[in-house]
């Protein structure tokens, strides 16, 4: 019997909790708000004969999806790091 000895580091994790509701919430806004800011600017030159709620039709279904797979989850991920980093330093 053999043991086989690895040249990896050793890596230790500091156990992340998942981001209490509010900050969910205040992570969300940040995906959301700009999105629509620039979706509105965007889509005001083509839609201004549009009705409000085609307006809205339009924007929310770039927007919600762009936010649900691509903004949020890398803004939790920044938290998380960010998280992670500070719980690493307290030690």
């Amino acid at each position: 019997m053999s043991v086989s000895s690895s040249t990896e580091p050793i890596r230790v994790s500091v156990p992340v909790h998942a981001p209490s509701v509010h900050v969910r919430a205040m992570i969300t806004w940040l995906a959301i708000f700009p999105l629509v800011s620039v979706g509105m600017l965007l889509l005001a030159p083509v839609s201004e004969s549009w009705h409000p709620v085609l307006r809205a039709l339009v924007l929310t279904a770039v927007v919600v999806p762009l936010a649900v797979y691509v903004v949020v989850p890398r803004l939790l991920g920044v938290h998380a790091a960010l998280h992670r980093r500070r719980a690493a330093r307290r030690g």
